[in-house]
């Protein structure tokens, strides 16, 4: 049964924005008072945070896939919808974060970091927010844009101050369980060890924690066996702990070979830049299994030589304890000072987030050829995003889209690339959003007689007062006296008789 996992692929989908509203605000003897379509909520984000109380990313191996909420759309009487809930997901503190091409996106090296793996999407516009003095009466929104949608995979890399590295069965398992609380498997075949153990030692003062890392063997650099695997666990270890086997009863053993076999290794292993490589770190030597006789008089014969390389040997026994003590005082040691030359290097530069001097451009038209001719391809975030909010089934919503392009110089960029009226315009990656580009980019809305975004049915129709129904009827009263005194002032002046009239 698995019990510890350290590297999972997750498959995320964030929450996709919700879709504005098209409304219409309907009052008494005014039904037709104005857009008041609300907006869509944005979709939820998925947030990855570092827990101390998590050891393990077993939880993500049976469950990958991981999705969060979406945007509510928008209603009527300018309400907006509801934005969809992040999905929090707690991981170990020493997490690794990369996206798909394995770049390193995130490192949740201390306990509360929080980073955003998959962003939400943005919702939609309403009616109501697309008007303006020129547009009163938009008839379209705009579409909610989709959430992240990918693969990123999490690598855990344990955090402690010491690595117990050894071959397969030389006590490390042993070690950790006499020197802390933790509680490993421990048998009398190699690899009993499948996955890094934690423990805390207090020695005096002294607390540091220890991490038993599966046996290393010859190749291990290259993959063989299971130390490749779980090397990254040794990374962020202050100091390491040669544990050698003194009983082993293998033919070609001994632990001045089994020492060279696990320096070669260590120092096939590539660091992260910026780490101090595992060889320049300090390292004990704890000869182990000394309660065996035959084990005590290897130890007494070897422990010059290692002496004289530069080591700290001590001679320890996990059944007997022997030498645990002194090897616990001497490991703290170690971590004291290394966590004070760590407490005394200067801090890293706050990031200062500054406004580029020279904007980038907001776009690019690509040609492109083809066994149909030449494509121009677009790309850009704001011609991406424009286009996957836009209602295609609605023709004034494309001419919005049209108008943004326009304002945004897409249709000069085109002329200069050589885009006649006729091409075959590509906006996004992929098939993206295919159409014929006329130099206008002209749609059907053009077509209504009030100019796009307006509606005569919208216009004041304010019912007039009293005052002002008495003054008008006034005025065509005398207006009509006024004829009737003119075509009497006529008949007297002899313009025209009653014969005429009769004639006529």
């Amino acid at each position: 049964m698995v019990s510890f996992v350290d590297q999972v692929r997750l498959f995320l989908r964030a929450g996709h924005g919700g879709n504005g509203c098209v409304s219409v605000r309907r009052e008494k003897f005014k039904p037709l008072a104005g857009p008041d379509g609300g907006n869509g909520g944005d979709g939820g984000d998925i947030v990855l945070v570092a827990d101390p109380q998590v050891t393990t990313l077993l939880s993500y191996h049976g469950r990958p896939h991981r999705a969060s909420d979406n945007g509510q759309p928008g209603q009527g009487d300018n309400r907006s919808g509801a934005a969809g809930v992040d999905l929090e997901l707690p991981v170990p503190v020493g997490t690794v974060v990369k996206d798909d091409d394995g770049v390193e996106l995130a490192d949740l090296t201390e306990a509360g970091m929080r980073f955003i793996v998959a962003h939400g999407g943005q919702g939609g516009l309403g009616n109501a927010a697309l008007a303006s003095p020129k547009r009163k009466a938009p008839g379209f929104a705009l579409l909610g844009t989709p959430g992240f949608e990918g693969d990123v995979t999490l690598e855990l890399k344990t955090i402690a101050d010491v690595a117990l590295v050894g071959f397969p069965s030389a006590g490390k398992s042993s070690l950790i369980a006499a020197m802390s609380a933790a509680r490993p498997k421990i048998a009398d075949y190699p690899f009993t060890t499948l996955h890094p153990n934690l423990g805390v030692v207090q020695a005096g003062d002294h607390r540091f924690t220890v991490a038993d890392v599966p046996g290393l063997i010859e190749g291990a650099s290259e993959g063989k066996g299971l130390g490749l695997e779980f090397l990254r666990h040794v990374e962020r270890c202050s100091a390491l702990l040669h544990v050698l086997d003194c009983a082993t009863l293998e033919p070609g053993r001994d632990p001045i070979s089994d020492l060279e076999v696990i320096l070669a290794e260590l120092e096939a292993y590539e660091v992260p830049e910026g780490q101090v490589p595992l060889l320049e770190r300090p390292q004990l030597v704890a000869l182990n299994k000394v309660d065996v006789p035959e084990a005590r008089e290897l130890a007494d014969f070897v422990r010059p030589e290692l002496e004289s390389r530069g080591y700290r040997v001590f001679e320890i026994s996990t059944v007997s304890h022997e030498g645990l003590r002194q090897l616990g005082f001497a490991l703290g040691e170690v971590v004291d000072r290394a966590r004070a030359e760590a407490a005394a290097e200067p801090e890293a530069p706050r990031i200062v987030l500054r406004p580029r001097a020279v904007q980038e451009a907001e776009f690019v038209v690509r040609p492109e050829g083809g066994s149909y001719g030449t494509i121009y391809r677009v790309l850009g975030t704001k011609p991406e995003r424009w286009v996957a909010q836009t209602d295609f089934q609605n023709d004034e919503a494309v001419g919005y889209l049209a108008d943004r392009l326009a304002r945004l110089g897409v249709e000069d960029e085109l002329v200069r690339a050589g885009a006649v009226a006729g091409s075959t315009v590509v906006i996004g990656p992929g098939a993206g959003v295919i159409f014929d580009w006329e130099p206008t980019l002209s749609s059907t809305a053009e077509l209504i007689s009030s100019p796009r975004g307006s509606d005569e049915r919208l216009d004041d129709r304010r019912r007039a007062t009293r005052a002002e129904r008495r003054s008008g009827y006034h005025e065509r009263m005398d207006a009509k006296a006024e004829a009737r005194a003119e075509l009497e002032r006529e008949r007297e002046a002899g313009i025209w008789t009653g014969d005429d009239e009769e004639q006529a």
